[in-house]
């Protein structure tokens, strides 16, 4: 079976990791371990993009050389990850041998095939964004400034005229729209199609792929006095990741990119163009996710409002920092983080909904029946955890889409119905007249807090072991399916036991 080959967009090492990093990261690790749970092999890729002259210009702030300044800011991110629980499968560096070696491979090619050839630039060039601009682009404003087009950006641009080689983009326009059309699945999420077609549509330039005036880079092979454009470079990782680990049989094409809209025109544009030029399969999609807004304002250095997610699970913990980035909005769509929202949430979701439930049943098992585990559910009687189990299918199906708040929302309406399982049935006064009755209930809550362990694996690892332990669900090399607990195939020896509550509240 060929892998799930997902990826994160290399991250730029100009500056520390923050949220906006962080919510791709946890997105492509949430959605790998939903699909290692389904037993598929999954590979995951992320890593660092760390050329061009906004590095150059980085290190020189700090003080740093480039290659020290790059190893210790593409460290950080290594470390952001491993903190956040984040299970990726390959981490690539562009600054590694085995991406320039196949990024000047690349390029080599398209020379031969005369889809890049040697011209002379002249246009407009902003450092910031590592972008490229035309005067249709960037027409001059009322001061008769050439800002940055982007309006995340907006910095004057440099005016340009250079020597370099260029990308024949132009020729895939019309090859660009064909596959948009017969691939229907391939812009996601849909409502951001449009914007690429009209993009497309209105025509492709041809785009410059060298600088002659960045050092910091992979040399042009036969011509040291260019190197590589770092968005040409950076692409490239998936392709190299896939075919410099195993057979490339087994990842490439990749199922789906995740990166953010900012960046979606370079992977769903000069990307596939690339591969069609390559004479490479085009990965089945690329999803674009919005951005985060602080408090209502735009994220930056100047307004002192970046959210540094250690900050924020020193606080809450880790599992609570991944439920909040995937349940506050829809992936795909823009979101805003605060403070006082995390805490609504994790206090009315995680704490009490949740928390609060896990504890209640605990401790009425611990009570009521001396700690005893359920075995194999009864095929013939009707039962909350038969109910709960056939909501699997639907959740899968939000999953399989990336809908990561719509399926957290049908396990939160699963989690809702347990607790007004637990008020209806008042186990605390059942069991002073029917005490196997009792046991019937509490037995039916604890096998279906063992399926909502299972489903909230991939959002909150650490907290769906700490069910399955309390739980008396012996360790699984995968989460628990429902199957395996209607099957009484989860029952540990020993009993069940009260612990600290899950998420104390804030």
């Amino acid at each position: 079976m060929k892998k799930y080959y997902l990826t994160t967009p290399l991250y730029y090492v100009n500056a520390a990791p923050h949220i906006g990093h962080a919510y791709t990261t946890v997105a492509a690790d949430v959605l790998a371990r939903f699909h290692r749970a389904n037993n598929r092999p999954v590979q995951f890729l992320t890593g660092t993009d760390e050329h061009g002259s906004k590095i150059e210009e980085a290190a020189a702030a700090a003080r740093l050389g480039v290659k020290e300044f790059t190893d210790r800011n593409s460290a950080a991110f290594r470390e952001l990850w491993t903190h956040l629980d984040i299970r990726y499968d390959d981490f690539i560096r562009t600054t590694e041998p085995r991406h320039e070696s196949r990024v000047q491979e690349c390029f080599r090619k398209l020379q031969e095939s005369g889809d890049v050839y040697k011209g002379r630039y002249r246009g407009f060039y902003c450092v910031s964004d590592e972008t490229y601009w035309t005067e249709t682009d960037a027409p001059p404003d009322e001061k008769g400034r050439r800002l940055c087009p982007n309006a995340e950006c907006r910095k004057p641009l440099q005016e340009v005229e250079e020597e370099s080689y260029f990308f024949k983009l132009s020729k895939y326009q019309q090859p660009l729209l064909d596959h948009y059309r017969k691939n229907p699945g391939f812009l996601m999420p849909s409502h951001r199609a449009n914007e690429i077609l009209r993009f497309v549509e209105g025509g492709l330039q041809d785009t410059a792929i060298s600088r002659t005036k960045v050092k910091w880079g992979i040399p042009v092979p036969g011509d040291a006095e260019h190197t590589i454009y770092v968005w040409f470079d950076a692409l490239l990782n998936y392709l190299t990741a896939a075919q410099s680990t195993g057979a490339p049989g087994d990842f490439w094409p990749a199922d789906v990119h995740i990166v953010g809209k900012e960046i979606y025109r370079f992977h769903s544009v000069t990307w596939p163009a690339m591969l069609m030029a390559l004479g490479q399969p085009l990965p089945k999609s690329v999803f674009a996710h919005g951005w985060w807004t602080v408090d209502g304002a735009k994220m930056s250095k100047s307004a002192g409002n970046f959210v540094d997610p250690r900050e924020i699970t020193r606080e809450y913990g880790v599992d609570a920092f991944r439920y909040f980035l995937l349940r506050e909005m829809p992936f795909g769509n823009d979101g805003n983080f605060s403070l006082e929202s995390f805490r609504k949430r994790y206090n009315a979701e995680l704490a009490n909904d949740l928390g609060n439930l896990v504890s209640r049943v605990e401790q009425m098992v611990d009570s009521y029946l001396g700690g005893a585990m359920p075995g194999r559910a009864d095929d013939a009687k009707p039962s909350l955890a038969k109910e709960l189990a056939a909501k699997g299918a639907e959740i899968d199906a939000r999953m399989e889409a990336l809908d990561f708040s719509g399926a957290l929302g049908l396990m939160w309406e699963c989690i809702g119905r347990l607790n007004t399982h637990v008020n209806e049935k008042a186990p605390w006064k059942l069991v002073k007249t029917d005490k196997a009755a009792t046991q019937e209930v509490l037995f039916d809550l604890v096998r279906s807090l063992r399926i909502v362990a299972g489903w909230i694996e991939p959002f909150m690892p650490q907290t769906a072991a700490k069910m399955h332990a309390q739980l008396g669900v012996r360790q699984f090399p995968a989460p628990l399916s429902a199957e395996h607990v209607l099957a009484g195939e989860s029952a540990n020896t020993g009993k069940i036991l009260k612990a600290p509550p899950l998420f104390p509240r804030k």
